[in-house]
């Protein structure tokens, strides 16, 4: 019996934005901000304006709301309870991950992994699969775009082990140098690592044209998609992307909670390792 495919859930913005009049290009400000009580406050005598959304977005009432009644009705330990406030629980968890198999249009939800970040999420790949299959002669490609929780576990493993980190160049335009890529990558390329947006200029890589040419050397690709989950729609099947993180605190979700995405026929053999967090 064929499954249904799931569409990729949309953010509160992108679901605003395709409410928008075809007319008009804006968004009705006022409405959103209605959105977030934060934005009620006064700062300097002046109403809020907050425009820190890439380093963390301020939480949507809807989320408070579900956070305070979670706390007020069922709180309890998930998957290990056998009365009534355990099983509610473990069913919004369970719930929870079914939702994000959507919003990224996984395969299974099993490929989807709770940590508390995006640097956790990298950390665990790195010390799971980098650890296991990473070997002196091996080479990582990262670029010049990277958050350091994309750079530094890296070169912590690669004191370790011996393999060796290369780094894809940007051009003056703040694109990624796609020629220089093709250049790098080899049959010694075991990983490209690599985020979808840069927090830093707000660059889109093209991650799916990345993520093929890596899989035609028979490396993997990781991308880092902080930056990428709040303001568009991501579809890890059509990136093809063999790993994917994202943060919760950036898409309007609360702090310390992120996502790892992974193939399920990577996620099996894979050993917990030791995931640790800057």
């Amino acid at each position: 019996m064929p499954h249904s495919v799931i569409e990729p859930t949309l953010s509160p913005l992108q679901a605003s934005a395709l409410q928008t009049s075809p007319a008009s290009a804006t968004f009705d400000v006022m409405r959103l901000r209605q959105d977030f009580p934060v934005l009620a406050r006064e700062v300097h005598g002046k109403p809020l304006i907050y425009l820190d959304n890439a380093a963390t977005s301020q939480t949507p009432q809807q989320v408070i709301d579900v956070f305070s009644d979670y706390y007020s009705r069922y709180n309890a330990n998930i998957h290990r309870g056998l009365h009534t406030l355990a099983d509610e629980a473990t069913a919004a968890f369970e719930g929870t991950r079914q939702r994000v198999k959507g919003f990224l249009n996984a395969e299974d939800a099993r490929q989807i992994i709770f940590t508390r970040g995006t640097t956790e999420a990298i950390n665990l790949v790195v010390n799971s699969w980098g650890r296991t299959n990473l070997a002196p002669g091996d080479e990582v490609l990262i670029s010049m775009l990277e958050h350091h929780s994309n750079i530094v576990p890296w070169q912590l493993l690669a004191a370790e082990i011996g393999f060796t980190i290369k780094v894809i160049p940007v051009e003056a335009s703040g694109a990624l140098d796609m020629a220089a890529y093709r250049e790098l990558l080899s049959e010694r390329t075991k990983l490209v690592a690599v985020n979808h947006v840069s927090n830093a200029l707000g660059t889109v890589n093209p991650v799916q044209e990345m993520a093929a040419l890596a899989h035609q050397q028979g490396a993997l690709i990781l991308v880092d998609g902080a930056q990428a989950a709040p303001h568009q729609v991501v579809d890890v099947q059509a990136i093809d992307a063999d790993f994917y993180a994202f943060s919760g605190h950036k898409v309007y979700g609360p702090t310390g909670v992120g996502v790892l995405y992974g193939k399920q026929a990577l996620l099996k053999p894979c050993h917990p390792g030791r995931a640790a967090v800057r």
